[in-house]
């Protein structure tokens, strides 16, 4: 029955009161509505990107004053481009995510990027870098130990390999290659057996010369490897690299190894049974189960065990989430209020179980071994036991070095001439060398 149809309400003041309550009922609810959205920018697709949009999802659902928009926007340098773009014409996002090889770029784009540590106090929200595990927060802090980005996915290569391929090259599947030689004989056996690929990696540079250099306790480059100042050198030219890289070509020959490409183009080579084992990013654990339809193993990262402190420890690749200038007020709230959100111990427990990223505070892997995941989930506990095999050195501590996403392309491109043949590993490892110190020098120029 509408309003003022029946007789009893015919009074004209019962009726405009009436309507006033209805009205004021209808503005409330569009007040509650209108929440503040904040644009999130990503590099993450696939599995991993379903649960990212999960995460902001549970964000919004938690509270109604702010919502997180993510937007996937290609990979981490796409991203950062579009960002860089962005902020030219006043639309940049709220939120970034940058991998982690750009954090000395980001530094030095001071008048671009508001600093976690200063945007949680500004805000009020409880938020210290001890909380973190070490080996992340080593490479978001600035000098005095200040977070400038929030540690949000960080991940470790480690060794995947199909079991059933395992079997039917007669090789045990619940034993684990653990070192390069026993890699190479297990891939043998695996080509032997008809397997077109017996190896392969994603990430050329960041697994076979970042993470190899740190795990054999060897530097990438001087100043502790760009951490104790920007005139840092490039020097991973050295003679256990170069072995690596050299047997690597020579295992290319005959498809024990075979290079898959650059970043993550090797991947799918392992999903579909092309190649037996695959070494690559934990975080490549989400989408290896959810497109396999064989059992999986997992390994630390392999390593040479004729060299001296060997395994020592891994390093992180991943990405943090940095805060860009030129926003609403009212958005840099929700940015914080984000961020308490993320820093919970059972939000993070399930980021890191949902995706084998590693679980970034000490909270959130004490609440996920004591939840007995780690017991129903055999080798999702090796990235962080990897990290924090040994007491970090200023080899294994991670690196920052200016314009590396450049400097790794030249890694990948070096690589691929020893693969393919076209030069000696040594050449190719020189003139890596050479041609990221020149990149280096330029990016050091560039600063005030």
């Amino acid at each position: 029955m509408a309003i003022g149809s029946d007789r009893r309400w015919g009074r004209p003041g019962i009726l405009l009161t009436s309507a006033i309550v209805v009205l004021a009922i209808v503005v409330g609810n569009g007040a509650a509505l209108a929440a503040t959205d904040i644009a999130w920018w990503h590099a993450m697709s696939g599995q991993l990107g379903r649960q990212l949009d999960r995460l902001a999802a549970d964000f919004n659902a938690s509270q109604s004053d702010y919502r997180v928009i993510p937007t996937y926007k290609g990979n981490y340098t796409e991203t950062v481009t579009a960002s860089i773009f962005a902020f030219r014409s006043s639309s940049q996002p709220a939120i970034v995510q940058v991998n982690e090889i750009a954090t000395a770029t980001m530094m030095a784009a001071k008048g671009a990027v508001y600093p976690v540590y200063e945007l949680m106090r500004d805000e009020d929200e409880a938020f210290s870098a001890s909380d973190y595990l070490p080996a992340v927060t080593g490479y978001y802090t600035d000098l005095a130990g200040n977070m400038l980005s929030f540690p949000f996915n960080a991940s470790t290569p480690i060794l995947y390999y199909n079991k059933s391929m395992f079997r039917q090259a007669g090789l045990d599947p619940e034993t684990t290659p653990g070192t390069w030689p026993e890699v190479a004989a297990a891939a043998t056996r695996l080509v032997a057996a008809g397997a077109p690929c017996g190896f392969t990696t994603s990430w050329p540079s960041w697994v076979n010369v970042e993470n190899f250099s740190a795990y054999h306790n060897l530097p990438l480059a001087t100043r502790s490897n760009g951490l104790g100042g920007m005139d840092a050198v490039l020097v991973f030219n050295n003679p256990v690299l170069v072995r690596h890289v050299a047997e690597l070509a020579e295992w290319q020959k005959t498809k024990v190894f075979d290079y898959g490409g650059r970043a993550t183009a090797a991947e799918p080579r392992f999903q579909q049974g092309d190649c037996g084992i695959f070494i690559g990013s934990s975080a490549t654990r989400a989408d290896i189960i959810a497109n396999s339809r064989f059992d999986v193993g997992y390994g630390r990262l392999p390593y040479w065990p004729d060299v001296a402190g060997a395994p020592q420890n891994t390093i992180i690749g991943g990405a943090t989430l940095w805060v860009l200038r030129g926003r609403p007020a009212e958005e840099y709230k929700g940015v914080a209020k984000f961020f308490a959100y993320l820093s919970r111990a059972e939000v993070q427990a399930a980021w890191h179980q949902n995706t084998g990223y590693l679980p970034v505070t000490r909270a959130a892997y004490e609440l996920t071994r004591a939840q007995g995941f780690y017991d129903r989930n055999p080798g999702t506990a090796i990235s962080i036991e990897q990290m924090t095999l040994k007491p970090p050195t200023d080899n294994s501590r991670g690196l920052r070095l200016g314009s590396f996403v450049l400097i790794r392309d030249v890694i990948d491109d070096e690589l691929e001439k020893a693969f393919s043949g076209r030069k000696p590993a040594q050449a190719a490892m020189d003139s890596a060398v050479a041609r990221g110190n020149k990149l280096l020098r330029q990016f050091e120029r560039t600063q005030p």
